[in-house]
């Protein structure tokens, strides 16, 4: 059975968290690279396989621009940014700029791919299917857009499209890092501050705006929790 332990680290600064996320990464790595050199599958057989993690987090305010992104997307200059404490840090995931920050839901799994299937497509489909069946639950209709990224509601409205998840993953020795940010109840004014993935022809939304009233991360964590367990199949451990 696929292992996994979750950690919520409730509200943590950007830089701390990604430094955790590597230090974890590596161990999955690191426990991954001991078994396979084991030198008899007698030996091998002693290994446990890398536990995978669940890592939930709300970041104060902060932009991440992924490796692939386009730094002419922060429409502020770095001084602005500092004026509205708002952190600002390229780094190694796939994908464009993005706003994390208070009322946004960041999920970082940490998954030995090697123990569910060696497909980071899939894999990704995966993270947008645990979102869309947790907007599902709040009676909001979301979903993908073609060649778009990220987790849509309104998705045949065309310009109108919003976007409710942004997605972007790193992966290395088929082990997973970075993740989702699932917008719950974010001020919507500091996506402003950017072209938002890089799409300028589409907007935001958090999930509280298309509910019509406040939901709380609380609310959230389970439900996201729960559907991205019966999608991958992990047995949960402490």
């Amino acid at each position: 059975m696929k292992k996994l332990q979750f950690e919520d680290l409730g509200t943590m600064r950007y830089k701390a968290c990604w430094d955790y996320q590597e230090v974890v990464f590596k161990e999955v790595i690191a426990r991954k690279i001991d078994r396979r050199n084991a030198e008899s599958e007698e030996a091998k057989s002693l290994l446990p396989l890398p536990t995978s993690r669940l890592l939930f987090v709300e970041h104060p305010h902060v932009l991440t621009l992924g490796k692939s992104g386009n730094a002419e997307n922060v429409l502020v200059n770095p001084a602005r940014l500092a004026e509205m404490g708002v952190d600002y840090f390229p780094i190694n995931r796939g994908g464009d700029i993005t706003y994390h920050g208070p009322g946004q839901l960041v999920a970082y799994p940490i998954l030995d791919l090697d123990q569910y299937f060696t497909d980071i497509h899939k894999y990704l489909r995966f993270l947008e299917e645990g979102v869309i069946r947790t907007c599902e639950d709040f009676g909001v209709e979301a979903g993908r857009i073609e060649g778009l990224t990220g987790v849509w509601v309104d998705i045949e409205a065309g310009s109108a499209a919003r976007k409710i998840c942004a997605f972007g993953v790193k992966c290395s020795r088929w082990v997973t890092m970075h993740g989702l940010a699932f917008n719950i109840d974010s001020d919507l004014n500091f996506f402003d501050l950017i072209v938002p993935c890089g799409i300028k022809d589409r907007g935001v939304t958090t999930l509280s705006k298309e509910v019509g009233r406040k939901i709380t991360l609380a609310e959230v964590k389970p439900l996201l929790k729960k559907h991205l367990q019966e999608l991958f199949g992990w047995e949960e451990v402490k």
